[in-house]
């Protein structure tokens, strides 16, 4: 999607990356111009060739690569600060956001390193929740690894904030499950969730508000036009029912682009000419907003475009409205499973606040299903629910059924075998390893230490 200003934009942009290094707030603007243009591409190539430039200080870096990284170029990102820390080598910071890169990118020996110079040479780098992030990198075998003592040691300063006090006890909860210690792992989730929990600004009177106002708004799904060449496709159910796996194995398939949890519909969905019935104007503005922060420059010979952002099961009477065509995919998982997930999980977004207390999880369990029912009394077939239990059992037939539900284009001679882009989630690593059911039926280890467990209601019990 072009517009009139956006070739001079891009022909200025290129020459101040170029040419003119000194101007960088000027390249910055003229950048998220262009983002918002649908061309972060050209944005992404102009941003790189700047700072090839070798005088660029560390904050003009970390800008650049938090720009790049909310865009999706996280590949381009992980070149500029790769090439700073070659000009800078003892910035912690810099290694500390090449790790963070890197472990998206499925780079985990290249973050671990990064990770831990960081570690080791800045000592507020447990703030930055690197500790979770090396935990999450990989399966312990065995309490003999050093990052049981790195992790217990630093929980031994006393000037850690509550969050990264936190983030440290989850990630020593993950380490102790890997390797079969319970008892540990529930010990050290109970006093992480404690934490998290009193700090959180999540309440259930704001989700009971906002849920409430979705199920009594209009039932009308009126629809706008199907846009050309663009098929939305929404993942969505609880966190941690399968959602980054549903979307990374359809987003190896042709035409497919997988945007990651996109927070444009919920950005949208408060905008107050968007509640009720609003005029057609209004939803084909919404619509061209949302396409152009989707389609984007990198994804020109792309139809479907994967929206993963779980919580988006809210909006769904929305992303109806505007795109008649969107397909939605209700990722579903044994109750327990989920909640023990999401409870031993330490999430950066306060809309996961809830995943901190079992009586909170329990309401958003219970208002999925609420909101899922009532979107699929208004346009059932435009839904299809998939079972994480199934899933990971039988990948091959349920990725199947849903790519020819999707009118996927075929498949023949392409290998699923690794994510097609940079995950940003806390299955980073879990998506890249071959599909594994391990976790069917993970609650059973901790019904002895979690008998909170026991109260969600499953048909495996």
């Amino acid at each position: 999607m072009q517009t009139g200003h956006q070739p001079n934009a891009e022909a200025l942009l290129v020459e101040l990356s170029t040419e003119r290094p000194r101007d960088a707030g000027v390249m910055f603007a003229l950048a998220r111009m262009l983002i918002a243009q649908s061309r972060s591409g050209a944005a992404a190539a102009a941003i790189r060739s700047f700072f090839e430039h070798p005088s660029h200080d560390t904050e003009l870096v970390i800008q650049a690569v938090e720009l790049l990284d909310a865009c999706n170029h996280a590949r381009d990102a992980e070149a500029i600060v790769e090439r700073a820390i070659q000009a800078i080598p003892d910035e912690a910071r810099l290694h500390a956001y090449a790790g963070m890169l890197e472990l998206k990118l499925g780079e985990f020996r290249r973050a671990r390193e990064h990770y831990l110079f960081a570690l080791d040479h800045a000592p507020q780098a447990c703030e930055w929740h690197i500790p979770h992030g090396i935990a999450q990198m990989q399966r312990y075998h065995d309490a003999q690894h050093p990052d049981f003592v790195r992790f217990h040691d630093y929980l031994t300063r006393g000037n850690l904030s509550d969050k990264a006090r936190s983030t440290l006890l989850f990630a020593l909860a993950k380490a102790n499950d890997d390797i079969g210690d319970f008892a540990e792992a529930a010990a050290h989730s109970r006093q992480a969730n404690a934490i998290a929990h009193a700090t959180t600004k999540w309440t259930r009177k704001q989700w009971r508000r906002a849920v409430e106002a979705r199920l009594n708004a209009s039932a009308a799904i009126c629809g706008l036009e199907p846009q050309s060449n663009f098929i939305p496709v929404f993942v969505v159910g609880v966190p941690r029912s399968g959602t980054t796996l549903v979307a990374e194995l359809l987003a190896r398939r042709p035409m497919v682009c997988n945007r990651g949890e996109s927070r444009w519909l919920a950005e949208l969905a408060q905008q107050a000419d968007l509640v009720g019935n609003s005029n057609r104007t209004t939803l084909q503005r919404a619509a061209k907003t949302y396409v152009t922060q989707l389609r984007q420059d990198d994804a020109n010979e792309m139809c479907w475009f994967i929206d993963k952002q779980p919580l988006n099961f809210r909006y769904i009477d929305l992303a109806l409205t505007l795109f008649p065509n969107a397909k939605v995919i209700h990722c579903r998982r044994n109750a327990r499973d989920t909640a023990l997930s999401l409870w031993m999980q330490s999430f950066d977004e306060e809309v996961q606040g809830y995943a901190y207390d079992f009586d909170d999880i329990t309401l958003v369990m219970r208002d999925c299903e609420r909101l899922m029912e009532r979107w699929r009394d208004l346009c059932g077939d435009s839904i299809r629910a998939v079972d994480y239990e199934t899933l990971v059992h039988r990948p091959d037939t349920v990725i199947s059924e849903l790519a020819a539900w999707l009118d996927f284009p075929p498949a023949e001679g392409q290998a699923i075998s690794q994510p097609a882009s940079g995950v940003s989630t806390a299955s980073a690593w879990q998506v890249r390893q071959p599909i594994y059911a391990r976790s069917v039926g993970r609650w059973r280890n901790y019904t002895q230490y979690l008998p909170e467990l026991l109260r969600f209601k499953c048909e495996d019990q």
